[in-house]
């Protein structure tokens, strides 16, 4: 069984948007996927088979004032606008409808991972949480803390997936996949540094202390999974596609030209795959 993982990572995942569409113009099929954060987010929409709406995203959407900025956050706590992008843009009658009828009939596995902010635990969302017209799942995981307040759904919370399983490898290799494709949004010989969580789970530990566990934990859950994926990598089973260089693009950096570049990237780096498979 052939898997795949995009593990996101804000605005640059659109890397991993060149990879899905040079999937989608290929015809390269996947038999289990695994998003976390924007990764669901672009494997919603390569599940659905639409090519380029992932770019557009990225590109258009991402520069609106709607999409994120200080007005939301002023307005409702959070500076990323998750019913906006997730589901006005979304819907049928949205901007850039999700072609649903496509996603809902996919006969494989697809997880989105998210984590619950009252518990810290991890929680994968399958195919059959998304509705028609309702895309919480990757709303849920890509609630970014401290950025955003965390997603409700049906009566619990939830933060970036990112938090309690940001490469989740070992759950794929656990589900039964052979071989596994990991998307990464940094190079591949990049090692979080807790110091930036750690600042982040204060700001949360007194109102959501599960959260701000696993956010203090996230550098070492992160580096413990990208060393098992380096070492799968070694033995043939993994493929990690990742940028050479991400040209100082943080997680919520809009900048048209970087931008364009790594989805360039990613579109090229995608060729890998064919000898891989």
């Amino acid at each position: 069984m052939l898997g795949i993982i995009d593990v996101g990572g804000g605005l640059r995942g659109i890397y991993g948007a060149g990879v899905f569409d040079y999937c989608l113009e290929n015809g390269i099929e996947f038999d289990y996927c695994c998003g976390v954060s924007a990764g669901s987010a672009n494997l919603c929409s390569f599940i659905a088979h639409q090519e380029k709406r992932n770019y557009r995203s990225y590109m258009i959407y991402a520069f609106r004032k709607e999409y994120m900025s200080l007005r939301n956050f002023l307005r409702t706590g959070s500076y990323l606008d998750l019913d906006y992008v997730f589901g006005t843009l979304c819907v049928h009658d949205g901007e850039d409808p999700m072609d649903y009828a496509t996603f809902s009939s996919f006969d494989r596995p697809f997880y989105t991972v998210a984590t619950d902010a009252e518990t810290g635990k991890v929680r994968y969302f399958d195919i059959k949480d998304y509705k028609y017209d309702d895309f919480a799942p990757v709303k849920c995981s890509s609630c970014v803390p401290v950025v955003n307040r965390p997603y409700p759904l049906n009566g619990r919370f939830y933060y970036d997936g990112g938090l309690s399983d940001p490469i989740p490898v070992k759950k794929a290799f656990a589900d039964g996949c052979d071989k596994v494709v990991i998307i990464l949004t940094r190079p591949k010989d990049y090692y979080r540094s807790p110091s930036k969580d750690m600042k982040a789970a204060l700001l949360i530990k007194k109102k959501y202390p599960g959260a701000a566990e696993a956010l203090s934990n996230r550098s070492r859950t992160y580096n413990q999974s990208l060393d098992l994926a380096l070492i799968e990598e070694k033995r043939g089973r993994v493929l990690i596609l990742a940028p050479d260089n991400i040209e100082g693009l943080n997680t919520l950096t809009r900048d048209r030209s970087k931008l364009e570049e790594l989805y360039q990237k990613g579109l090229k780096d995608a060729g890998k795959l064919k000898e891989f498979i």
